[in-house]
């Protein structure tokens, strides 16, 4: 589905109008070339469409009124000075609470006349003031001013429709979590109260509720034997007992069902030790194939990890997963493992296989643990980002930032990874003396500064953006 904006190009009465229908023709001509819709003022309404007074500013705000289900964010545009007012009583009258990004144009050294000159340099200072009165929280373009005809600009506008899908889609998220967190782990506490002030829902079933009826389904079922199926065509299974599998295709019959009731887009799961007690496997292929789908899942019910996972499929569009800052490498100081026993996407292992967990079959058995994903990560670009409740403080907290795959050498197994990241040991100061969590999310694209903004600005959590 395309993204849309909604587009107050703004004008001051005395400034050049015939810059405004310039404006129009190029920033929809660029909007249209990235897949995205506008919602603007007709120029039969106003002066060339653009927003300069107060009848404006309510016309305006109707539009975007009769259209708020579909808009994602504010495009201001400022072919020249622009009304400041205006444009702040148009989103103040439509009632939005979507992200909005200011533009302003620059001017032609050569065309400082009264016909040409545009003065948004200028203008663009007193538009933010006023939306910060207002009380506003606001994005800009990388350059103060800066063409729509610019690849700067089209990558300022590729940034901000991330921006709008994370802010989107963590204001209405509800997430499952299924079954008690393991008794071991306290780090995975979280509050479910902070996260509900953002919009954030957190909807719980305990795990009997998924095994009692997973246990009674027959194998002939129909929906088990599409869940076996899409098991089956997932990834390699040799070696692995049919009876497992069965069983995790029972699992994800019943998840799935639960989840599609409750309209739920993101899971963390009590992956041990009570699955594999009760039950006789691990459900990592099934929290791997959801991630993969773009519903992701985290282990451990670790929900703030299931927030962090979504935040960076959002922003990325790709799946994410969950893994532990795990291991030294030698004695690289900017390297080190990351590694779960393991539940990763397989857009991140290639050469994924399905074994049994072999950390957890120490103590719970190999014929128990059958399920986990062994497989490793190639080398390419990665981002990372973990969310917290830090309840003492009452507060949201996040970091986030980028670094790279390697194919450094590694012998181990689980899903697994060797990432670099500049100055990783102040990073791993920050986490520890901050109380985060061993877990934190990646992706496989960039997306730490869409992040940034968008939790930091529009969601109001305190973010570090490493290296930022």
């Amino acid at each position: 589905m395309k993204s849309t904006l909604g587009v107050i190009l703004s004008s001051r009465d005395f400034f050049p109008a015939h810059l405004v229908t310039q404006a129009r023709s190029e920033v929809l001509s660029v909007l249209a070339e990235v897949g995205i819709n506008a919602i603007l003022l007709s120029e039969d309404l106003a002066i060339h469409g653009a927003v300069q007074t107060y009848q404006h500013s309510r016309m305006c705000a109707d539009l975007f009124k009769a259209h708020r289900d579909e808009i994602d964010g504010i495009l201001v545009v400022l072919p020249n000075f622009g009304d400041e007012k205006a444009v702040a009583d148009t989103i103040k009258f439509s009632g939005l609470d979507v992200p909005i990004l200011v533009q302003a144009y620059p001017d032609d050294l050569t065309s400082f006349d009264v016909a040409n000159r545009r003065d948004s340099f200028c203008g663009k200072i007193s538009v933010c003031s006023n939306l910060r009165q207002y009380g506003y929280s606001f994005s800009v373009t990388d350059l103060h001013t800066v063409s729509p005809k610019s690849d700067d600009f089209k990558q300022d506008l590729i940034k901000f429709m991330g921006v709008c899908r994370v802010v989107r889609g963590l204001r209405s998220a509800r997430l499952g979590a299924v079954g008690a967190r393991p008794n071991a782990f306290n780090t995975v506490r979280y509050s479910e109260k902070l996260l509900q002030e953002t919009g954030i829902t957190v909807l719980t079933a305990d795990l009997t509720e998924m095994l009692g009826p997973a246990a009674k389904l027959k194998d002939d079922d129909v929906d088990v034997k599409k869940q076996l199926d899409l098991i089956m065509d997932y990834l390699p299974t040799k070696g692995v007992p049919t009876e497992s599998i069965m069983r995790m295709a029972k699992f994800s019959s019943v998840l799935k069902k639960w989840m599609a009731d409750l309209d739920i887009q993101a899971t963390a799961l009590q992956c041990w030790n009570s699955l594999q007690t009760n039950y006789g496997v691990n459900v990592c292929t099934l929290m791997s194939m959801m991630s993969e789908t773009l519903m992701p899942s985290a282990c451990e019910v670790d929900i703030t990890g299931v927030v962090s996972m979504y935040s960076l499929q959002l922003a990325t569009g790709t799946p994410s997963a969950l893994v532990d800052w795990n291991n030294n490498y030698g004695n690289d100081p900017d390297k080190c493992v990351l590694f779960h026993c393991g539940n990763w996407a397989k857009s991140f292992t290639p050469d994924a296989r399905m074994e049994y967990a072999n950390i957890l079959a120490t103590t719970l058995g190999k014929e128990n643990t059958y399920g986990a994903i062994n497989g490793r990560t190639p080398s390419g670009p990665m981002s990372f980002a973990r969310v917290s409740t830090d309840d003492q403080l009452g507060m949201i907290r996040a970091y986030v930032g980028e670094g790279e795959f390697t194919d450094d050498e590694l012998d181990t197994f689980g899903s697994r990874a060797v990432i670099k990241v500049p100055e990783l040991q102040d990073l791993l100061k920050y986490i520890v003396k901050n109380g985060f969590e061993h877990h934190v999310a990646m992706s496989g694209a960039a997306s730490s500064q869409i992040l940034s903004e968008a939790l930091g600005t529009y969601m109001g959590w305190e973010v570090y953006h490493h290296n930022a």
